[in-house]
């Protein structure tokens, strides 16, 4: 994978008088079937998250309310993604270090993920993490 993997995808937006729906269908909006959903919220100022990558998740992020910054890391080249929009987000393959940070005020950051929550799958060292994308070439 490669940070050309990594990119902004926008999901349907029905709009009427009475608000804004949007949805995503796993396998159809975005390229994986969705196993698990979290959100983070309540963060405080200057508040960062992420610096782990994921060896088999795929992960779609969302700002569901306010804005942040997703840094994308692939051992090679960064890219820096600014979500702040309800109907598009980023799709994250594995093996992509991620960082998060300057969220918002009352910011939320939907997270749909493509496996259950498993700490084998976590690489929390950038260094091993360099290591791992190296012998992969």
């Amino acid at each position: 994978m490669s940070l050309t993997d990594c990119k902004i995808i926008e999901i349907p937006k029905i709009t009427d008088r009475r608000g804004n729906l949007s949805f995503i269908e796993g396998g159809h909006h975005i390229p994986f079937n969705i196993k698990r959903v979290y959100y983070l919220y309540d963060l405080p100022g200057g508040a960062s998250r992420g610096a782990h990558a994921h060896v088999a998740l795929h992960q779609f992020m969302i700002s569901a309310a306010g804005s942040f910054d997703v840094t994308i890391d692939d051992g090679n080249k960064i890219r820096n993604f600014h979500l702040n929009s309800s109907y598009q987000g980023l799709y994250i393959p594995p093996m992509m270090w991620r960082n998060l940070t300057k969220f918002s005020t009352n910011s939320i950051c939907l997270v749909l993920a493509s496996e259950c929550y498993d700490e084998k799958d976590y690489i929390r060292n950038y260094e091993e993490f360099v290591r791992r994308v190296q012998s992969s070439l």
